[in-house]
Formats: structure tokens, C-alpha cells, sequence
């Protein structure tokens, strides 16, 4: 299983006056990011990795702490990276075991395009709400199905 995040709620891009791969998470998002401790209470995973972004990064904090695992970080899930490096990560990932993956909204949108060409049957609606995650199924090295998870509140 595949467990691929949109980083939940960071600043306004247009306010913010520094790079944005520095823009971090909001109040709101940070609630976000620890209610994803318990909404993964029950999901094992052998590896949790981020876009080096750093509100991606720190979706995932919480959920690394709690579970005393590292983060790894990936260009194949930063803004603007290409479609097939993140297809390619998130099956070499999976093959490992259960992850999660945190990313931005863009690759997201990449990834259930290719999912959608691919035939993949996609539960839930075809959203992608900060802090939202798609649980990807992957059966024989190829993705089976895909739900919609909605964010937690914050």
C-alpha cells in the first residue's frame, strides 16, 4: 500500500516573501499533520518519504516521531517533478512494504492522471484537499486501485 499525502495547510504562497520550498506549515496544518498519527494508528510503514519541501516534510514529523522513524526525502515528489520519477519511486517504494509519501497537490493531480490512463478504478472523489491522502493499492508491481481519504479535521 501506497499512503500519498498532500502536505497539509501551509502560508499563503502569495505573502510568503522567502523560497517557497522554505514555507512551512500553518497552525491549521500542523493540527493536520498530528491527526495523522492517529488516523495511520493502525497502518504499519516501512518507509515514510517527502518531497524536501518543508511543509511536506513536516506533515510528516508528527507521524515520524511517534513512531520513531526516519523521514527520507525525494526530488521524485517535489513541485513540478516528472510524472514518471514519481511513478517510479512510489512502485520501488512499494515493493518494500507499506509507505507513505507526502507531496504537493500538482503530483498528486499527475499521478491519479496516470492512474486514471492506466485503468486503475479510483474510490471517493477525485480531490485533492491539503492534507488529504490517496491510498494506492499495489498487487504484482502494478497499482490495483486507488481511495480518496479525506483530511483530517483541523
Amino acid at each position: 500500500m501506497i499512503y500519498l499525502v498532500r502536505h497539509a495547510k501551509a502560508g499563503h504562497r502569495e505573502r510568503w516573501t522567502e523560497p517557497d520550498e522554505l514555507r512551512p506549515l500553518t497552525k491549521s496544518g500542523w493540527r493536520q499533520a498530528e491527526a495523522l498519527v492517529e488516523l495511520f494508528e493502525d497502518q504499519q510503514f516501512e518507509r515514510l518519504i517527502s518531497s524536501p519541501y518543508v511543509r511536506c516534510v513536516q506533515t510528516l514529523e508528527p507521524l515520524a516521531r511517534a513512531r520513531s522513524q526516519t523521514i527520507e526525502s525525494s526530488d521524485a515528489l517535489a513541485e513540478g517533478a516528472s510524472t514518471v520519477a514519481t511513478i517510479e519511486l512510489m512502485l520501488k517504494a512499494a515493493a518494500g512494504g507499506p509507505v507513505a509519501l507526502s507531496t504537493h497537490g500538482d503530483i498528486i493531480e499527475n499521478v491519479l492522471d496516470e492512474l486514471t490512463d492506466r485503468t486503475v478504478p479510483l474510490t471517493g472523489p477525485v480531490a485533492l484537499a491539503k492534507g488529504s491522502t490517496w491510498v494506492i493499492e499495489v498487487a504484482d508491481g502494478s497499482f490495483a486501485s486507488a481511495r480518496y481519504l479525506p483530511p483530517p479535521p483541523d
